[in-house]
């Protein structure tokens, strides 16, 4: 039926694409059936070499020089073994089913199965030249470990680089290289940085080489909940940034250095337009800190912050901002300075403290000896206190600390319905690495339907105190509970792994 039909549509069309493919290719005059000519087209071409730079090659051609390829090579070892009891299993009888608390490799006596094996493994990452004499700043993850560090310059040169120094909290690290005259890019202030501000990212994804790539500042002062890093104050940015672009330049649309790009958010391991830099403030603070003491020196207050939700809020009788703090070391900067347990930091210096991670960059980023003034809210009424900022602690030196929770759900406020505590025994602190001075109730378990669960109680918190009133025990846990206001959240001081927090329950 349709045979006669398309087939001829089909010769038509052929032949029309043929006489349109003779015209374009070859330039002939077709004469169509009226015997009309059809005049050929006239082409006008730019002068050779005349090419629209109205993006930004200017700044790309000042930054590129600036920015290199770091290859880093390390000596790892691995090795396997089997999982011990539980922890809560151990304490608590079998009424956790087996879950598995904790990933601890041995065979019961702290000894693994197997000897660790040793591999070499290769890395690829960005830097930045700061300095005319070999400076280089980039990620602490790209040449932590590193047995052998190269630099490529974009002129390709390669030098070999060696470790100043390094930042793990910030994850910033400074490489030097033994060459002078290097070019170097212009810092900015990146506390200037807005969202909604052009950004380019500069380094080397995948090992491709060079790469440019342009976006928008998307967030300021971004924290991840300590996911990252330990210290987290990232500029976030659409610019796509890949593996391999770690360490490298975040600039501005004048070519100014605002950031080291670190980390990026994405489920396969490319840019899914979620990207975080370390601010270029911050890294320089380390990197001068590095040159002239050979380490960070952090600023440390010695408190536990955390921040003021909507619950802890109305039970403190404030707005649901600032930081608040959980503990204070004693002797630290903090409790010198007289704060307290409870006390809400809303100024550091003038500068309003939105939230904890705005708090502990601050005073991370003071020099130790700095005078801080401390506005605070405590019990309702505005208070401030000048404190002097001390040295933040090694790892081997003591940390504020605290413990608390245990028993069973007595009669009164519903807010710890489903949570069990038990008295916190000697061997209990052990393991839960608390001090053994510690008074508490330590949480055994949390139904996951209850509020206490949606409020981030935890099985292994220990619960020091309730509404403010120390608990010792089960009885003082129970008798606290019962006489809780039914009509207002329960508020808790919880210790989990050393550090103690409130958690505010509904």
């Amino acid at each position: 039926m349709s045979n006669r039909i398309f087939p001829q549509r089909f010769r038509s069309w052929t032949a029309a694409a043929a006489i349109a493919a003779a015209v374009a290719v070859t330039g002939l005059v077709v004469r169509a059936e009226t015997h009309e000519s059809n005049p050929p087209a006239t082409v006008k071409m730019a002068p050779r070499g005349a090419v629209s730079h109205g993006g930004y090659a200017g700044v790309v051609k000042q930054v590129l020089p600036a920015v290199v390829s770091i290859s880093s090579t390390k000596t790892v070892k691995t090795q396997t073994g089997e999982l011990p009891d539980d922890f809560f299993q151990q304490f608590f009888g079998g009424q956790f089913g087996g879950q598995q608390f904790g990933l601890r490799g041995g065979n019961g006596n702290g000894q693994f199965n197997a000897p660790p094996q040793e591999h070499r493994e290769s890395g690829l990452g960005s830097g930045v030249i700061v300095s005319p004499n070999g400076y280089i700043l980039t990620n602490n993850h790209v040449v932590d470990g590193a047995s052998d560090i190269k630099v490529a310059l974009s002129d390709n040169r390669e030098f070999k680089g060696h470790v100043v120094g390094t930042d793990p909290r910030t994850d910033i690290a400074v490489v030097k290289i033994d060459a002078d005259n290097l070019p170097t890019l212009m810092l900015a202030d990146s506390s200037k940085l807005e969202v909604g501000d052009i950004v380019l990212a500069v380094g080397n994804p995948f090992g491709v080489g060079e790469t440019v790539t342009s976006g928008i500042v998307s967030a300021t002062g971004r924290s991840l909940g300590g996911q990252i890093e330990q210290i987290e104050n990232f500029i976030q940015t659409d610019a796509a940034i890949n593996p391999g672009n770690s360490g490298g330049a975040l600039v501005d649309d004048e070519g100014h250095l605002v950031g080291i790009n670190t980390a990026i958010v994405g489920g396969n391991g490319g840019n899914v337009g979620i990207g975080f830099a370390v601010p270029i403030n911050m890294a320089k603070h380390d990197m001068d800190s590095i040159l002239a003491h050979g380490t960070v020196q952090q600023g440390y207050l010695g408190v536990h912050i955390e921040n003021v939700t909507p619950a802890l809020a109305k039970a403190f009788h404030s707005a649901a901002q600032g930081a608040l703090i959980g503990d204070v070391t004693p002797g630290g900067p903090a409790d010198s300075a007289g704060l307290k347990k409870g006390d809400i930091v809303t100024e550091v210096n003038g500068q309003v403290i939105t939230n904890y991670e705005q708090l502990r960059t601050d005073v991370g980023t003071m020099d130790p000896g700095t005078k801080a003034t401390l506005k605070v809210i405590r019990n309702g009424q505005p208070m401030t206190f000048t404190a002097t900022i001390g040295s933040f602690p090694t790892d081997n030196e003591e940390r504020a600390s605290t413990t608390g929770p245990s028993g069973n759900y007595p009669e009164g406020n519903n807010a710890l319905k489903g949570v069990t505590v038990e008295n916190l025994t000697a061997d209990m602190a052990r393991q839960l690495k608390i001090s053994p001075q510690t008074r508490g109730v330590v949480v055994s378990n949390v139904r996951q339907d209850s509020a206490a669960a949606d409020a981030d109680l935890q099985q292994g918190d220990v619960i020091l105190e309730v509404n403010r009133q120390p608990v010792t025990s089960v009885g003082e846990f129970n008798h606290a509970i019962s006489a809780a206001s039914k009509d207002n959240p329960v508020l808790l001081l919880v210790n989990r792994g050393g550090n103690t927090a409130y958690i505010a329950i509904s």
